[in-house]
C-alpha cells in the first residue's frame, strides 16, 4: 500500500513540475485566426473609437454588418463568411456616441443625439470567389469641419452654448462620400469649464458649400443671453474653416479670409468676425 501511494505521489509531482516548466500560454483573441472567407483589416484608426463594417448586394440590400469599439481586442479587423457573388463593402470610422444607421448604403445616417465627429470611410465593390480574400484598407476623411472660437470672456451666468447649422448633411452616400440629405444639425456645449473652441462637423453635398450658423448662449435656466447668426460660411470637404468672434463685444465684422497648410487636414480657412 505504501509503495503504491509513493509511486502515485511521485508521478503527480513529476506532472506538476512539467506543467510549471511549460506553462500554457494565454491566448489573445486578436491573435486567433479570423473565421471567414473575406477578411478586412483597417489601417490608421488612431482617430476613431468606433468602426462599422457592412456588406451589401450591388442592389443595395444589406447582407451583414459588424460594429466594433476601440476597447475590443479585434478592433480594426473582422471577417465575413459570404457566398460567391458581387458585393459592396463599406467601412466607416468615427467617434460618435453610437453607431450610424447603415441599412441603406446611399444614406448612412448619424443623429444629433449621437453627435457628429470626424468621419472616415472606405467603400468598394468586392467579388467573392472560392479563394479567400484578405483586404487591407485605408479609410479616407469625408467630413468638413467648422471650428468656432470665442475670443472674449463669457458674462456671469453663461451656462451653455448651442450651435444650430444648416447647409450640410448628417448622412452620406457611401458611393461618393458626399452628404445626401438637408439636415438641421445642432450641438450644445456646457460652458462651466470655460471652453472657447468648438468643432462642428458636417458632410457637404459637394466638395464645397456654405453653412448657415446660429449661435445661442443660455444661462442655467435656459434664458437666452445672446444669439448671433452667421450666413454663408465657406466650407470644403476635408478642410477646416476656422471662425473666431468676440461674441459679447456687440459688433460683428468680417476682417478677412486666409489659407494655411495643415498636416492633418487639407488646409484651414480662417475667418475672423
Amino acid at each position: 500500500m505504501f509503495n503504491k501511494f509513493s509511486i502515485r505521489t511521485a508521478i503527480a509531482l513529476l506532472l506538476l513540475l512539467a506543467a510549471c516548466e511549460n506553462p500554457i500560454p494565454d491566448i489573445d483573441p486578436a491573435d486567433e485566426p479570423l473565421d471567414g472567407n473575406v477578411i478586412v483589416r483597417v489601417f490608421q484608426i488612431e482617430s476613431c473609437t468606433r468602426l462599422n463594417y457592412a456588406i451589401y448586394t450591388l442592389d443595395g440590400e444589406r447582407v451583414k454588418q459588424i460594429n466594433q469599439t476601440s476597447d475590443m481586442p479585434t478592433f480594426g479587423q473582422c471577417a465575413f463568411q459570404l457566398e460567391e457573388d458581387d458585393y459592396r463593402l463599406v467601412v466607416v470610422g468615427h467617434s460618435s456616441g453610437g453607431n450610424p444607421t447603415m441599412k441603406d448604403p446611399t444614406s448612412i445616417r448619424f443623429t444629433n443625439a449621437q453627435g457628429f465627429t470626424d468621419t472616415f470611410m472606405y467603400s468598394t465593390e468586392v467579388t467573392v470567389t472560392d479563394e479567400p480574400a484578405d483586404m487591407q484598407v485605408t479609410l479616407d476623411r469625408i467630413t468638413s469641419l467648422c471650428r468656432f472660437v470665442v475670443t472674449d470672456e463669457y458674462p456671469a451666468g453663461a451656462a451653455k452654448i448651442k450651435f444650430y447649422y444648416t447647409g450640410g448633411s448628417g448622412a452620406f452616400d457611401a458611393r461618393t462620400g458626399l452628404g445626401c440629405v438637408n439636415s438641421r444639425q445642432e450641438h450644445t456645449f456646457d460652458l462651466t469649464s470655460g471652453q472657447k473652441q468648438f468643432d462642428l462637423y458636417t458632410f457637404l453635398h459637394s466638395t464645397s458649400g456654405n453653412l448657415r450658423l446660429r449661435v445661442t448662449v443660455y444661462d442655467s435656466h435656459d434664458n437666452v443671453l445672446l444669439e448671433r447668426i452667421y450666413k454663408d460660411i465657406p466650407m470644403q470637404q476635408k478642410y477646416i474653416t476656422c471662425c473666431s468672434d468676440a461674441l459679447f463685444a456687440g459688433v460683428t465684422t468680417t476682417t478677412g479670409v486666409s489659407l494655411i497648410l495643415n498636416t492633418d487636414w487639407a488646409t484651414d480657412t480662417l475667418i475672423t468676425f
